[in-house]
């Protein structure tokens, strides 16, 4: 009696033997992956050093102060919005 592996690793086995055969055979496609790393790269890495600034690190000396602005921000109520609470009539 032999034994196989169970469905879901064969299944899984499938999907890699997929992307593998398919990324073996590919022409034109390592050229393009190479234009979306690039691209990626130039994204997260170029822009963010050049037009995000760090804001916290400038405007506050402590962690603990960062981390006040933060909790202030993410918990301050916003003018004109209606928290209604659960079962809460307008």
């Amino acid at each position: 009696m032999t034994q196989s592996s169970p469905p879901r690793f064969r299944f899984l086995y499938r999907i890699y033997r997929f992307y593998r055969d398919g990324f073996s055979e590919m022409t034109v496609g390592y050229t393009l992956w190479k234009i979306i790393f690039l691209k990626l790269f130039i994204l997260f890495a170029v822009f963010k050093v050049f037009f995000f600034p760090d804001f916290l690190a400038v405007n506050f000396a402590t962690d603990a102060q960062r981390a006040d602005h933060v909790l202030e921000q993410l918990t301050r109520e916003v003018l004109g919005s209606t928290n209604l609470g659960k079962g809460e009539a307008p």
